[in-house]
C-alpha cells in the first residue's frame, strides 16, 4: 500500500509505527453552524481511508476531534444571547447526524476542545521549560517559531519568506511578538468570552495548540497518520508539528494526507457568492449516499468541482450499481439451490478478479476513483453473466463482490423494503406540523427517514413534492 505523504512530496510503503495498527487523527470542524460540503470531503474521504484500512486487517484508532471554542462560536452565542457551550452542543449533536447520514462512522473518539484545557496548560508549560516558549507583558503565551529548526518542512515553505497568518488569530498583545512568525498559544479573555485559569493569566487557548493535545492523549506521542484538508497545511498543521515535536521530542506523525478543495460551479465557495451548500441543503434535493459517491468519483488529492449535473451524473452511476444488485436479488428469489456450474466456476474466478483491481487501486494511495471503476466493471460482468438459469451460489458470489467493495466506500447498494406512497404522504404531514410548532428535530428526524428510504423532499409554493431516489 502506498500514501501520498505531504511531508516528503511523494508517494512512500505504508508501513505502521506498530505492526497490525493504526493511529489516525483527521482534524474536524469549528461547530458553530451546520456542516457544509466543504467539510463533508475530508470527513468522507478519511472516512474511506480507514473503511479500508480495517478491511485490510488493521485495528484503526481513528481520532477527530470537534473545536468548541473559537470566536465564531462567541459570536453566534453572543447574537443568540446564550452561552458558546449551547452553540457548541447543537452544532456538535447537528454534525453527528449529517456525518450518519453521510454514512461516517464514528470515531474511535470525538475529543471537545474545552474538554482538554488542562492538557494545552501542561504542554505549554513544557514548551516554556523546554525555551520554545515565551509569556508577553499581557499574559499571552506565545511559540518562539525559530526555535524549532524544522519549521516549514510540511508546507515546503521557506522560514525567512513566511509571514504569520492564516487562521493564527490575532491578539491583544500582538505587538509584544519576538518575531513575526511567532504565533497564539494561550491568549488573554477579552469581556464576555469564556475563558480558564492559567499560570500567566485568565484566558483561553489559541487554535493551533488543541490538535497537538487531543492527539497526543488520544493516540500517543507518535501517530501513523494525520489528515485534514489542504488548507490545513499552512499554518495549522506546520505549527502542530513544531509543537508537539517541541515538547515531546519526538517525530509527530509519520504520513500526512490532505485532500484537495472543493469548489463551486469552479467558483471558490462563499456566501457572497450565493453558493454555499450545507450538507442539509443537498439533502433536501438529493440521497446523500449520491453526494458521498459524487465525492469519491475523484482522486481525493484532486480538486472537486461540485455542479447539479456532475450530481446528476454521480446519481445515474449510483443507481446502476443498485440496480444491478437489485437484478441480483430478483434473481435469487427464484434461482435453485444447486453448486455452482463448472463455467460459473470459471466466471466466479473471474468476478474476484475484477475485484483484485479494487484493492489495486486502493493500495495507489486510495484511488477511490479507479476503484469506483473497477466496481462498474463488476456491475458490467454481473448484468452480462447473471440470468435466470444462474444458480444461487454463483448469483450470490456475484453480489458479494459488489456489496463488499462498495461497503468499503460507504455506499449502501442493497435498497430496504420500499416504503408505500401512503406512509410518505403521512410522514410529510407530520413533518410539516412538526415545522410549524417549530420542532425542527422531529422535522429533521422524518427527513432523515424518508432520505434512508430514497425518498427525496423538495419545498415548493405549491408545498412539498417528493419523488423516490
Amino acid at each position: 500500500m502506498k500514501v501520498y505523504n505531504t511531508l516528503s512530496g511523494k508517494k512512500e510503503e505504508f508501513t505502521p509505527i506498530e505492526d497490525g495498527k493504526v493511529k489516525m487523527y483527521v482534524c474536524g470542524p469549528t461547530v458553530y453552524n451546520l456542516i457544509h460540503i466543504g467539510n463533508a470531503r475530508p470527513m468522507i474521504v478519511f472516512d474511506t481511508v480507514r473503511r479500508y484500512m480495517e478491511h485490510k486487517g488493521y485495528e484503526v484508532n481513528y481520532v477527530s476531534n470537534f473545536t468548541d471554542v473559537d470566536d465564531k462560536i462567541i459570536k453566534k452565542a453572543n447574537e443568540e444571547g446564550t452561552d458558546p457551550s449551547v452553540i457548541s452542543e447543537r452544532y456538535i449533536a447537528e454534525c453527528k447526524k449529517d456525518m450518519e447520514s453521510l454514512h461516517v462512522k464514528p470515531a474511535t473518539t470525538h475529543p471537545k476542545a474545552t474538554c482538554e484545557i488542562g492538557g494545552m496548560i501542561e504542554m505549554i508549560q513544557t514548551l516554556l521549560d523546554k525555551g520554545h516558549a515565551y509569556v508577553a507583558q499581557d499574559g499571552t503565551v506565545y511559540f518562539k517559531t525559530r526555535s524549532f529548526p524544522g519549521y516549514g518542512k510540511l508546507s515546503h515553505k521557506n522560514l525567512d519568506d513566511l509571514r504569520s497568518g492564516g487562521r493564527s488569530l490575532l491578539v491583544s498583545g500582538e505587538d509584544q511578538k519576538e518575531d513575526p512568525l511567532d504565533f497564539v498559544l494561550w491568549k488573554p479573555k477579552k469581556e464576555g468570552e469564556p475563558f480558564w485559569e492559567s499560570p500567566w493569566c485568565e484566558g483561553r487557548p489559541g487554535w493551533h495548540i488543541e490538535c497537538s493535545v487531543m492527539s497526543k492523549k488520544y493516540l500517543g506521542d507518535e501517530i501513523d497518520i494525520h489528515a485534514g484538508g489542504e488548507d490545513l497545511i499552512f499554518p495549522h498543521h506546520e505549527n502542530e508539528i513544531a509543537q508537539s515535536e517541541a515538547a515531546n521530542g519526538k517525530p509527530f506523525a509519520k504520513y500526512w494526507m490532505h485532500n484537495g478543495f472543493l469548489n463551486i460551479d469552479n467558483k471558490k465557495m462563499s456566501k457572497s457568492l450565493g453558493n454555499f451548500f450545507t450538507v442539509r441543503d443537498i439533502g433536501e434535493k438529493y440521497d446523500l449516499q449520491i453526494l458521498r459517491f459524487f465525492m469519491l468519483s475523484a482522486h481525493y488529492r484532486s480538486p472537486l468541482n461540485f455542479s447539479a449535473e456532475l450530481m446528476e451524473a454521480a446519481k445515474n452511476g449510483l443507481d446502476r450499481i443498485v440496480t444491478c444488485v437489485s437484478n441480483l436479488n430478483f434473481l435469487l428469489e427464484k434461482a435453485g439451490t444447486e453448486a455452482m456450474s463448472a463455467e460459473e466456476k470459471e466466471l466466479a474466478a473471474q468476478a474476484a478478479e475484477l475485484a483484485k483491481k479494487f484493492d489495486e487501486a486502493m493500495d495507489d494511495d486510495f484511488n477511490t476513483a479507479d476503484a469506483i471503476s473497477a466496481v462498474f466493471e463488476l456491475v458490467k460482468f454481473a448484468n452480462t453473466n447473471a440470468n435466470e438459469g444462474s444458480s444461487a451460489a454463483f448469483l450470490n458470489a456475484l453480489k458479494d463482490e459488489i456489496v463488499t467493495l462498495t461497503d468499503i466506500c460507504g455506499l449502501t447498494v442493497e435498497r430496504s423494503e420500499e416504503i408505500l406512497d401512503s406512509e410518505i404522504e403521512s410522514l410529510i404531514a407530520e413533518r410539516q406540523e412538526a415545522r410549524k410548532a417549530k420542532n425542527f428535530a422531529r422535522a429533521d428526524e422524518i427527513r432523515d427517514i424518508l432520505t434512508q428510504k430514497g425518498i427525496v423532499l423538495e419545498d415548493t409554493r405549491e408545498g412539498v413534492k417528493w419523488k423516490r431516489a
